[in-house]
């Protein structure tokens, strides 16, 4: 297709020209098949065109198509709204209102089998990608603060997860975002939910929770744009979708999988009554360790006080001035006895020596004679007459001359 040629500032287009020159060109798209999610049927008693409103599951878009009763009823005539259909239309642009409509003579409503194999292939698009590694899923806190919840208005589902939680833990806090959960706006009302629980900072896990219902009312939960939104929270997120046979793709990108929304409830929130219980036990285990601990080192300081020089320190004192005292008495004993010995030597000695001394013999009458210079006489040739002399006697002296 060649461009068309541009008009200028000075040659603006009118409106109705771009309008015109649009619907030539979707004119030209010719047929196509299209795939989308019923969002609504409108059939008036009557009339032989059907409304209906195609919608994109993984996109905010939507389109409608026309189409004949004949044709509906021959392709799709149990069709309901959330069926997954496709169709074979001719794009057709309204010039006047500048709106885009499919004209459709082809409606299939898509197949169980073939609604299996594309969530397989998307399943197998989203391993791939990482959206399942189990390396990035985070373990939801032991005790949020405050539990997002996004369920439906009034649902079984919502009753049993906050029934359960506030049984097991009655102080829990909930902010719970009540939104469509089958049907053709369920995944984008389920998205932005999540968005705001997510961006609340007092939310510390989010519970997505739906009850049982057949493949067809949780396709949302096996949406492209869901799990992508799951995948970005950076809140944990529990998936408690249907029934454990129930296994939606938002299962897998999920951190946590809960079976039932009574089973998230069990796995978000702690039981009040376990968690006493088990504080009993480990209050019990530490007094027991602590009386075991008290028991042994008591037993030990027994034993240590038992013994002698802890039971009577003052033993060893005592022995001590038991020896000292008996050393003293020996020493004493040993030096009188040397004393007494020295005595009788002493005595013997001064006895020897009064018995040799000259006043002993002095004592007994004798007397010793002296001349003037000291010289003892012993002789009488050693004095002549005229010789003064000292006689020395036992008691006294006397001063005597040599007549003779």
């Amino acid at each position: 297709m060649t461009d068309a040629p541009r008009s200028t500032p000075e040659e603006p287009w009118p409106v109705r020209v771009v309008s015109q020159k649009v619907g030539a060109w979707i004119a030209r798209l010719g047929w196509v098949w299209v795939d989308g999610q019923v969002a609504q049927i409108s059939r008036r008693p009557g009339a032989g065109t059907v409304f209906l409103t195609l919608r994109d599951p993984s996109a905010d878009l939507s389109l409608t198509v026309t189409t004949n009763r004949d044709v509906l009823d021959s392709g799709a005539p149990e069709l309901r709204e959330g069926a997954r259909v496709v169709l074979h239309a001719k794009p057709e642009f309204y010039a006047a209102r500048g709106t885009l409509s499919l004209r459709a003579d082809e409606i299939r409503q898509v197949g169980l089998g073939e609604l299996l194999a594309r969530l397989e292939k998307l399943k197998k698009l989203l391993a791939a990608e990482g959206l399942f590694d189990r390396a990035r899923k985070r373990r939801p806190p032991f005790l949020p603060q405050r539990i997002g919840l996004v369920t439906g208005r009034a649902s079984a589902a919502e009753r049993d997860v906050l029934t359960n939680a506030r049984r097991r833990w009655p102080a829990v806090e909930f902010r719970t975002v009540n939104v469509a959960v089958q049907g053709p706006g369920a995944v984008s009302q389920i998205v932005d939910a999540l968005r705001v629980l997510d961006a609340d900072e007092s939310v510390d896990v989010i519970i997505l929770a739906r009850g049982g219902g057949g493949i067809e009312d949780l396709l949302p939960f096996s949406d492209e744009a869901l799990c992508r939104a799951v995948f970005a929270c950076r809140t944990p997120v529990v998936s408690a979708i249907g029934h454990e046979t129930d296994a939606p793709l938002v299962d897998y990108v999920a951190d946590v999988r809960a079976s039932t929304p009574t089973d998230a409830a069990k796995r978000v929130v702690p039981d009040l009554a376990d968690e006493v219980r088990l504080i009993g036990q480990a209050r019990s285990r530490l007094e027991r360790a602590v009386r075991n601990l008290v028991d042994r080192e008591s037993h030990r300081l027994t034993l240590l006080r038992s013994r002698p020089v802890l039971a009577r320190p003052q033993v060893m004192v005592e022995q001590r001035a038991a020896e000292v005292s008996a050393l003293r008495d020996r020493a004493g004993r040993n030096l009188h006895h040397r004393l007494d010995a020295a005595t009788d030597d002493l005595r013997h000695t001064l006895a020897r020596l009064r018995a040799l001394s000259p006043a002993a013999t002095l004592d007994r009458g004798y007397a010793i004679v002296q001349r003037a210079d000291g010289h003892v006489v012993r002789a009488a040739g050693e004095v002549a007459g005229g010789d003064p002399l000292r006689v020395r006697l036992a008691e006294g002296e006397l001063a005597v001359t040599v007549d003779a």
